[in-house]
């Protein structure tokens, strides 16, 4: 009977310390990741998962439209393809 209160006991405290350890860091990355994509502002510089760097020109819902070079190409992106802020809107213009 001992024995088997110690496992459950165990296995409990092994949950206990994954979910600490694994799942909580992650939900909190996933929680900043999502904040800065709906903070995402026109001026903005970003770079996207796949590496292209641009600077935001419009925002809907879902999708950007990004310039990605002085000749003023433009490319159009999903909001969960955004990496990062590599230069936010209002120092971009300095």
């Amino acid at each position: 009977m001992g024995g088997s209160i110690g496992s459950i006991i165990l296995i409990v405290a092994l949950f206990v310390v994954m979910y600490f350890f694994m799942i909580r860091p992650q939900k909190k990355q996933e929680k900043q990741i999502k904040e800065m994509r709906d903070s995402l502002k026109v001026g903005d510089e970003i770079t996207t998962i796949g590496g292209i760097i641009g600077k935001i020109v419009s925002i809907k819902e879902e999708t950007l439209v990004i310039e990605t070079s002085r000749d003023g190409t433009k490319i159009r992106i999903l909001r969960t393809a955004v990496r990062c802020v590599d230069v936010p809107a209002e120092d971009s213009q300095n």
